[in-house]
């Protein structure tokens, strides 16, 4: 089945693992290892520019995550913080089986990758957490969560939404310091986020790229 093919499942890609989740458990252990993944799959943006060995998809999200917890003071006081951690800590979950589909994928529409988001996780909050005992975090609160974020309405939403550019913005400056490569693609990032109060973060960010861009040496 091609990347780009639209009968793309989650039992499609879990039919080629070696050792697919056990389902309809009362125990979330096989959900434990399905989001295993989230610690191997790279983030694939840098592959193009050569950066082979770089980031997961939850070194992505574990940085996100202390991001939320250091927010602004003039927004801190408007936010629900322990959301916006949960928020950050679930948003790519459904990377796990999806992988990491960037804007240079051209093949696959951004209604295909959100549909392919929202079945995963279904089948996360379906298969492997219905039936497991609710906890401090239910299968349906983070499908809550995961809609919240997708929906980007709610002030909490989109701060975890300029706080996923941050991190990407952070990122591609350290890249281009360790690995000595242009990545000046990425610095529009900046131009899309949202809050004020963010915008000054990433201003202070892009600031410090002169400093490592190789072509300013």
């Amino acid at each position: 089945m091609g990347s780009d093919d639209s009968s793309w499942t989650p039992q499609s890609v879990l039919s080629t693992l070696p050792h697919p989740p056990e389902e309809n458990s009362t125990s979330p252990v096989a959900f434990f290892h399905l989001i295993e993944r989230l610690k191997t799959t790279k983030r694939e943006g840098w592959r193009r520019f050569g950066i082979d060995h770089g980031e997961s998809i939850s070194d992505h999200m574990y940085r996100m995550s202390i991001m939320t917890m250091i927010a602004p003071a003039e927004l801190a006081s408007k936010l629900n913080i322990p959301h916006c951690t949960k928020m950050a800590l679930v948003h790519d979950m459904a990377e796990s089986l999806v992988g990491d589909i960037t804007p240079a994928d051209k093949h696959i529409p951004k209604a295909e990758k959100a549909r392919r988001e929202a079945a995963t996780m279904e089948y996360i909050v379906k298969n492997l957490l219905g039936n497991v005992p609710g906890g401090a975090l239910s299968g349906a609160e983070i499908m809550r969560v995961f809609q919240e974020y997708e929906d980007n309405e709610t002030l909490e939403a989109q701060f975890v939404h300029d706080v996923d550019k941050m991190e990407l913005l952070l990122q591609f400056i350290e890249y281009e310091r360790s690995h000595n490569v242009d990545l000046e693609e990425f610095e529009g990032v900046a131009g899309r986020v949202q809050l004020p109060e963010m915008k000054v973060w990433a201003a202070q960010i892009v600031q410090e790229r002169p400093k490592y861009n190789k072509k300013a040496e």
